[in-house]
């Protein structure tokens, strides 16, 4: 006999709603048993029949909340064959009734993993009811704890990992302090599509870069890691300028997974006087530069970007000029961001921070009397404020402040 049958008893209100039960059993007068136990608790139930343990496989589904198994049905032998049960239950709760009073079998199936042990002879509907409900329950509270544990224990090693492949900059100058923000737009992540890094050279000369690698998933964020090594390796290897950006767009190349994904990027190589730079732009936006301006007043103003290249991996032979830049004398700071600094909307929600806005928020914050890490923080949270809402894109903010001696 194989049956599925549903009870459309009435269901008092605040009861659970319908419970999908599996029984494995051969007796036909066991499954009128418990048809007529839960009928007369009120509880709905739709009960799928399966006489042995290989049709049982086949029926259960999803949907199925409980299975009820006979430990004397054909197939299963006793614990082994509760335990061949327990594997192919899933999330399903599993509850034993037999005919079998063994009060040490009894322990050994719940040991091995099953709700209940309920003996056919000392039930009754009420108790069979309760003890479905509780089983379904317990097992939900279990795998709700087993995927916390799980995620507490990946998220742990995910940050780990994160944490290190996150660049550690490499400066010997008294005169200069690095200061960076970096929030990936994924939850939960640590890692996003954004990546910068700072080398010092032999020399002293120091190479700033930043980079957004388009998209915001975890290959992306594994490919922005790729770039930043290939970076710092090739920085360390006296590579520079044009030619380093050609390398860079090669290793693009063959490591990304489609011919879609592209790169911005912004690289400056400041002189060892610290009084000029080198830019290269790939299709990144300009960084802001603060320094005092002729009557000592704080300046700010975007690094002009009218000699820039296209980002890297969109075309074959793609040049990069070159950007000469003048500090000046005096102190200044140098601020490389990506996208997710400027993309928010402003006002109505029609236009985007951009550039510009970004420029008169700084300004404002500088005049304040923001510097450093208070600098970065006062701007994400103005562009938070004007877009309403927190930035989902990746963000990432690298700020170089040269103070100079007196």
């Amino acid at each position: 006999m194989s049956t599925t049958s549903q009870h459309p008893h009435p269901v008092a209100q605040g009861a659970e709603d319908r419970i999908d039960l599996l029984l494995i059993g051969h007796d036909p007068a066991d499954v009128f048993l418990v048809e007529k136990m839960l009928s007369e608790t009120g509880l709905t139930a739709q009960i799928t029949v399966a006489e042995s343990l290989d049709t049982a496989r086949r029926r259960l589904t999803r949907r199925t909340q409980c299975i009820i198994v006979d430990l004397s049905a054909p197939g299963i032998d006793r614990i082994e064959g509760l335990r061949q049960v327990l594997a192919l239950s899933e999330r399903a709760a599993v509850v034993v009734l037999t005919g079998l009073n063994d009060a040490h079998l009894g322990v050994r199936a719940v040991a091995a993993g099953a709700e209940d042990y309920l003996v056919k002879q000392e039930v009754d509907g009420p108790l069979l009811a309760r003890a479905i409900r509780y089983a379904i329950e317990r097992k939900r509270a279990e795998e709700t704890e087993r995927r916390l544990v799980e995620a507490r224990i990946t998220g742990r090693e995910n940050a780990r990992l994160e944490r290190g492949l996150l660049p550690v900059p490499l400066i010997d100058d008294p005169t200069l302090r690095h200061y960076t923000r970096y929030r990936p737009g994924r939850r939960r992540a640590l890692l996003g599509g954004d990546f910068y890094d700072t080398v010092q050279t032999e020399g002293g000369a120091v190479h700033l870069m930043i980079g957004d690698v388009c998209g915001h998933g975890p290959d992306e964020a594994a490919l922005g890691v790729q770039l930043r090594m290939a970076w710092r390796t090739l920085v360390l290897a006296g590579h520079s300028g044009e030619q380093l950006l050609a390398t860079l767009d090669t290793v693009l190349g063959h490591e990304r997974r489609s011919e879609e994904i592209f790169t911005t990027l912004c690289m400056i190589t400041i002189a060892p006087s610290r009084r000029t730079a080198r830019m290269h732009l790939a299709g990144h936006p300009a960084p802001l530069l603060f320094r005092a301006g002729q009557k000592g007043e704080p300046e700010v103003f975007a690094l002009p970007e009218y000699a820039h290249g296209p980002a890297l991996g969109l075309l074959p032979g793609a040049e990069w000029p070159t950007t000469e830049i003048d500090l000046g004398e005096s102190s200044w700071s140098l601020m490389l961001y990506t996208d997710g600094l400027i993309e928010g909307r402003v006002g109505d929600g029609a236009h985007r921070l951009g550039t510009e806005g970004l420029v008169d928020l700084a300004s404002q914050a500088g005049a304040r009397g923001a510097t450093g890490r208070g600098l970065i923080d006062e701007l994400v949270t103005r562009v938070e404020e004007l877009n309403g809402d927190a930035l989902t894109d990746d963000l990432a903010v690298l700020l170089l402040s040269h103070a100079a001696h007196s």
